[in-house]
């Protein structure tokens, strides 16, 4: 890391930028929606014209040092309705999250090689159509509006940057205000802008999809052509990884660094051509120099992938960022096409904000529309245990119960609304051809649910099938009991169910087969389920949030699991069980039909930092990796955590301000997060190697 990049790191670390934030209400931007609301001005209108008054407000800054520009100083995105407005539109709505986009891979390469005066032009050429309808003319004005407010800001940044005596900056700025990109750092710069653009456009979770991709011909062209060292195109790339930081507080999420700036590496070209390139490697490396939660990186890998990737990408795990999360190609292409995704797109995928495998440029879907409970599931069918002959029967009931709730999730769902996107429209295929945003569809509109508790349901039918219904140790009445009373007056069933039942994670088939079998159950369950826009549901092995949500009143599991007590994150063993070491988890984590549960969702496991005191278990942890690709795991992410430090950063968070842990898909401070978040990162099982 040089000098000018370690300034500016230490400056957007100490957060000296944010004197120049400034509230919509101080600029008198926050009852804009009371007057779109008196002119009855369209919703997709409205959302260009509240973009562009928000560039206006926008101050040009240049921090101490900085070569790729552009940082909020407005701190919120108003509403582009009325709360009276919304209400009526909830009223007959189903609303996602916010209500707006999110959650998508927009297409950067286009607007970057083409530029923004291209792209008006095409929406020019579209404008003289004389059969397009009025509300199709709305729409494309409101995205050339949007081009418009995005190249008036340029102009300004160009402005400020020749006033400060960088007319190197200027320059790039004054090129891409208008044309597309012919350098890396035009590049760079471009991708900056419309970044940018679409957060302050409302839009978030906004992903970078595949960077090293889309970047590469610029970083191979000032290489090749003596423009750029590669120093120099090195310090780019940091920097740009610096700019992912600068406002990531301000983007919408849970927690302040759930914010879906996710970048994915590698995978494989249709002719079977790996990917990883010289560029790859370079984001991998500033990553380490750089330490920060931003962006999270996700390499895409195989049975085939070189062993030098995974050390590569094990030197990363071991600074304890909490990524790089691995997808495997063998598992995750043959999946989406088997969810009717095309075999071009399936090879194109990327990640989402935390898992879910989404299609960069085509795509609508909503991958985490909502969640599961398995062991929810389980709970809800024990008062009818003494019903069931036999664990078959039993089992049948739980099924039925997935397949009842999965129905209740996709009747929830009908007549979703979701504000409209024209910045975002501009970035996503298809959309000027059709005069229609984004809000209402692409090729692909598929919704994800996510099924929490995997290994919490596995081990607590386990144990009903060994202990009930095989060996007879006791009766339901007396289970039932127990699990009313939180096993206060019942000690010994606690200790048996949580010590001595098969538990997935153990590499124990007993255990491991009905985690299968419970899989498989939640994929039937959406099998030819259709939403209102054509898509399909996809099954996932993710809970986001929902391990928290569903924990929180779930009351005593057979599995011996007292009531408050967490449970897993994603596809991950239950917290208490007795270890057998990281092999053993993995061994039983593959075993799954995963490609049928497509949706994603990672097989985390922690390390001690401790066991990283040389190369040599470096290179162990890449083969760790490489062994649970190889036997068909489909994503995997590592925690490198030091549970002594996390126990001092609750008591002393001063002293921790930049530890960084993985919480569910993302990276974030340990001392900014809630505390239950905390407490379940320092209650995950920590392996050695």
């Amino acid at each position: 890391m040089n000098p000018r990049i370690e300034n500016l790191r230490g400056y957007i670390l100490r957060k000296e930028h944010h004197v120049l934030r400034r509230t919509p209400a101080r600029l008198g931007l926050d009852n804009l929606n009371i007057g779109f609301a008196a002119a009855g001005m369209p919703p997709v209108r409205r959302s260009a014209e509240m973009l562009a008054a928000l560039m206006r407000a926008e101050q040009p800054v240049i921090l101490p040092g900085e070569k790729i520009v552009f940082t909020r100083t407005v701190t919120e995105v108003p509403e582009i309705f009325t709360p009276q407005e919304w209400d009526g539109i909830k009223a007959s709505h189903y609303i996602h999250e916010r209500g707006t986009v999110c959650n998508i891979s927009p297409d950067y390469e286009t607007t970057i090689r083409l530029g923004l005066d291209a792209r008006k032009a095409e929406i020019a050429s579209r404008l003289a159509d004389d059969s397009l309808d009025q509300e199709q003319r709305i729409f494309l004005g409101s995205v050339a509006l949007c081009i418009e407010a995005v190249q008036e800001l340029t102009g300004r940044y160009a402005a400020h940057a020749r006033e400060a005596g960088q007319a190197d900056t200027a320059q790039v700025l004054e090129a891409v205000r208008t044309r597309g990109a012919r350098s890396l750092r035009e590049a760079l710069q471009l991708l900056r802008i419309l970044h940018f653009a679409i957060w302050e456009a409302g839009n978030y979770h906004n992903t970078l999809g595949r960077f090293d991709q889309y970047m590469y011909p610029y970083f191979r062209h000032d290489i090749d052509s003596g423009v750029l060292t590669e120093e120099e195109a090195f310090d780019l790339v940091e920097e740009f990884f610096l700019a992912c930081n600068k406002d990531s507080d301000l983007y919408p999420g849970m927690q302040q660094g759930d914010n879906g700036q996710s970048m994915v590496l590698g995978g494989r070209a249709a002719n079977g051509d790996y990917l990883f390139n010289r560029l790859s490697e370079m984001c991998l490396r500033a990553s380490c120099e750089l330490e920060l939660i931003d962006p999270k990186i996700n390499i895409r890998v195989d049975a085939d992938t070189p062993d030098e990737i995974f050390f590569l990408g094990s030197q990363l795990t071991r600074k304890g960022l909490g990524f790089p999360q691995y997808s495997n190609d063998d598992v995750i292409v043959p999946g989406l096409m088997k969810k009717g995704y095309s075999e071009q797109d399936a090879r194109n995928y990327v990640v989402a904000a935390c898992w879910e495998f989404i299609i960069p440029n085509h795509a609508m879907d909503i991958p985490n529309i909502d969640a599961v409970s398995l062991i929810g599931c389980v709970r809800e069918v024990l008062p009818e245990l003494e019903q069931c002959p036999d664990y078959a029967a039993f089992y049948g009931r739980v099924e039925r119960k997935i397949a009842e709730k999965a129905d209740a999730i996709c009747r929830k769902h009908r007549n979703l609304y979701i504000a409209p996107a024209p910045m975002m429209s501009l970035l996503m295929d298809g959309t000027i051809e059709r005069a229609q945003d984004i809000s209402l569809g692409s090729r692909y509109n598929n919704y994800g649910l996510h099924g929490t508790g995997i290994a919490t349901a596995a081990d607590s039918l386990a144990a009903l099938r060994k202990f009930y219904f095989e060996e007879r140790r006791f009766d339901a009445p007396t289970l039932l009991s127990a699990l009313e009373d939180d096993f206060r007056g019942a000690p010994e069933l606690q200790r048996l169910l949580r010590r001595e039942a098969p538990k997935m994670g153990q590499d124990d088939d007993y255990a491991d087969s009905i985690g299968r079998d419970l899989l498989a159950s939640f994929a039937r369950a959406l099998e030819g389920r259709r939403n209102e826009r054509g898509g399909i549901y996809r099954a996932g092995t993710g809970t986001a949030m929902y391990y928290v949500f569903h924990a929180a009143g779930l009351g005593a599991t057979p599995d011996g699991r007292s009531a408050g007590e967490m449970i897993p994150a994603n596809y991950s063993p239950s917290l208490f069980i007795d270890q057998r070491g990281p092999v053993s988890v993995i061994k039983s984590f593959t075993k799954p039909r995963l490609e049928d549960v497509v949706n994603g969702g990672p097989l985390t496991l922690e390390f001690d930092q401790s066991v990283f005191n040389n190369e040599e278990s470096v290179r162990k942890l890449g083969m760790l990796v490489k062994t649970y690709i190889a036997l068909g795991g489909h994503q995997l992410q590592l925690n490198t955590v030091s549970r002594e430090k996390l126990l001092d950063a609750k008591v002393h968070p001063e002293r921790h301000r930049n530890l960084i842990v993985r919480v569910w898909g993302w990276s974030g401070y340990f001392v900014e997060l809630d505390e239950c978040y905390q407490n379940h990162v320092i209650d995950r099982i920590e392996f050695g190697l």
